[in-house]
């Protein structure tokens, strides 16, 4: 009875093309090139324990492969996600043994670092710090927020950038003539139109990159096989098989992480800024990468008061109807009402002077404490409060002809502050010129007033 050959398990073309050496290792020149930091660290034959930061299929995982053959290193692969400190302490075990029997130096690696807990993170600390073990981790986090303080200080921080479309595209034809790990031996060739779409669908993930050409490789061999004449025929991916392998693009974007931060950002300057088309285009990649439409909506609601404020009254009001729509309507109908309130709010007047006015208040507050409320400003319901002073002297304004009356609104101690400065922008002209008008009436009728006293 013949025995059935068990085929290898099958390997993804992204995996069977990670590189193996520094010179088939394609972009991040900032680190690899002649003369750059890693580059250096392999001449000198040390490599110290580093943190790679940098977005998905920028190559952290190959780049510690690399760096630990390059030094003839023990190679440790750990991951944050299936593994835990039990491990770590067999790792170490292992490395210590490992150290006895020869000066062979091990690289642990923990792939997606920041998914460690503190104390997960202080098991490494004192093997780092020994010498035991060199750490390198990859994340996709930003270090500062994820990695603990006292591992953080023993580890370089390198960030990886999106590799380049021109990147991709050389790791791309590099996949389709390698004839040992890539597709080479099925000839096939991709027009230019269709690699750099599929280039730029990648998004700078290499193994994006490379998972689309398997994918539109298989279909293009499919589609030959279903054609009889294909024997003698070009064997070409076109961009509609490009086309329909990626079906729907996939934003780089993490709603809770570096991303998320990074994306609000641009779209709050580009608002503050008066761009209109920044801010449509940062909330809309915000919406295509999954970010809750609600949250874009409470934002906008803070920057109406905060870099608007009464320079355009109406803009506060534009931005909660924004909010109420949406809720309302839901996706994808409601999103257009985002875009609105983004659109008027990025080209409505600006003025942060509600914003400086409640820092002053507050700081004011934090310096002086419980100040009183001044005498003639308290209410006096009962008559002990009256014969105590309560309400005594308090000038009531709809009885002055304009409306104003000459009395402190404020305690004694801050007789005199000014916290709300309104900007010569939009509305809040009109504000100003009146508090300039109001101020003038009320200083010329303290003129009179101490004149009267005087001939009194």
């Amino acid at each position: 009875m013949t025995m059935p050959e068990h085929k290898p398990p099958h390997r993804p073309l992204a995996e069977r093309m990670r590189p193996r050496c520094l010179e088939d290792f394609v972009g991040q020149e900032h680190l690899v090139g002649q003369g750059k930091f890693l580059r250096q660290l392999i001449d000198g034959g040390t490599i110290p324990s580093l943190v790679l930061w940098g977005p998905p299929g920028s190559g952290k995982t190959t780049l510690a492969t690399i760096l630990a053959q390059a030094i003839s290193a023990q190679f440790v692969f750990f991951s944050a996600v299936l593994s835990g400190v039990k491990e770590i302490r067999q790792i170490v075990e292992q490395a210590k043994s490992l150290r006895e029997q020869s000066p062979k130096p091990t690289i642990l690696f923990v792939d997606e670092i920041h998914r460690f807990n503190k104390s997960q993170q202080d098991a490494f600390l004192p093997h780092v710090e020994s010498g035991l073990l060199t750490l390198i981790g990859a994340t996709t986090e930003n270090p500062s927020f994820e990695i603990t303080a006292p591992l953080l200080s023993r580890c370089q921080v390198l960030l990886l950038a999106p590799l380049r479309s021109e990147d991709l595209q050389q790791v791309v034809r590099r996949a389709l003539t390698d004839s040992l790990d890539g597709l080479g031996e099925q000839h096939l060739d991709i027009e230019d139109q269709a690699l750099r779409l599929l280039t730029e669908a990648a998004d700078g993930d290499c193994r994006r990159a490379l998972n689309y050409l398997e994918t539109a490789a298989s279909l293009t061999l499919e589609a030959l096989r279903r054609q009889e004449s294909a024997a003698g025929g070009g064997r070409t991916i076109s961009t509609t098989c490009i086309l329909e392998t990626l079906q729907q693009k996939t934003l780089r974007y993490d709603a809770s992480g570096e991303e998320h931060y990074n994306l609000i950002s641009a779209l709050h300057k580009s608002l503050r800024d008066s761009d209109p088309d920044g801010a449509v285009y940062w909330l809309g990649r915000m919406l295509a990468g999954g970010e809750d439409p609600l949250y874009l909506a409470r934002r906008m609601i803070r920057f109406a008061s905060e870099d608007i404020g009464n320079a355009d009254p109406q803009a506060l009001q534009v931005a909660l109807n924004c909010r109420e729509a949406y809720h309302m309507l839901g996706t994808p109908e409601g999103e257009l009402a985002l875009i609105q309130a983004a659109a008027y709010l990025a080209t409505a007047p600006k003025s942060n002077a509600a914003y400086v006015c409640y820092h002053k208040v507050r700081a004011d507050i934090q310096r002086t404490g419980s100040l009183p409320v001044p005498l003639h400003l308290r209410n006096a319901p009962t008559s002990l409060m009256k014969d105590i002073g309560y309400g005594r002297g308090y000038q009531y304004a709809h009885d002055d002809r304009d409306g104003l009356v000459l009395q402190e609104h404020l305690p004694a101690e801050l007789v005199n502050t000014v916290y709300y400065e309104p900007t010569n922008r939009g509305y809040e002209a009109v504000i100003k010129d009146r508090l300039t008008k109001w101020k003038l009436l009320l200083k010329q009728r303290a003129q009179q007033h101490g004149q009267k006293k005087t001939t009194e």
